[in-house]
């Protein structure tokens, strides 16, 4: 009787340790909003830069809502991505000195998940879109003021072209037209 109860105490363990497996349709908040069809991991990589068309935002503290001159900034942000279809986007947040190393990491994400769900409300197209978080590592301005902090607490867009360019030799054109037959000669009329 007792190796009876035991063996149905170690069934009854092994079932209830199971953890619950979460069905298809159920997906967290993040991944509702990362849920369009970009491939974020793959658009991480490459030689990102900043452009002075795109301007950066600031935050308040310990917040990641966008304030009124944030969506302003975005706005005009978002017409120059939308007239510039050849260029990918990775926003990139950051965040002042205080709060833990992991805190400011989340928080980064945040600011920078906001900006991308902005742009995307704005017709930007979110497969363009990559988001980073530098939390901490990477400060503007590394003074302890509340001036500091604020210049610390931005996203930043930067940008890097889809397709490269064509290298050509001198005296020859690549054109997407020639891109079977790259270096053909120039014709002189």
């Amino acid at each position: 009787m007792l190796k009876r109860l035991t063996i149905l105490f170690c069934i009854f363990i092994l079932i209830s340790g199971c953890a619950k497996q979460k069905r298809s349709g159920d997906m967290t908040r993040g991944e509702k909003a990362g849920a369009e069809d970009v491939d974020e991991a793959g658009i991480r990589h490459g030689d990102w830069h900043s452009t002075p068309e795109l301007k950066s935002i600031h935050f308040s503290f310990d917040k990641s809502d966008l304030l009124p001159e944030a969506r302003e900034v975005l706005q005009k942000n978002a017409e120059y991505l939308k007239s510039n279809t050849d260029i990918n986007v990775m926003v990139e947040g950051h965040c002042d000195e205080r709060g833990t190393i992991e805190y400011n990491l989340g928080l980064g994400q945040r600011r920078a998940s906001a900006v991308r769900e902005y742009y995307g409300k704005l017709g930007v197209s979110l497969s363009r879109i990559g988001t980073i978080s530098y939390g901490e590592e990477k400060p503007l301005d590394t003074g302890h003021t509340e001036e500091s902090w604020y210049k610390n607490r931005r996203a930043e867009t930067k940008i890097r072209n889809i397709k490269p360019p064509m290298e050509a030799e001198e005296g020859t054109v690549n054109t997407e037209k020639d891109k079977d037959n790259p270096g053909q000669k120039k014709y002189s009329p």
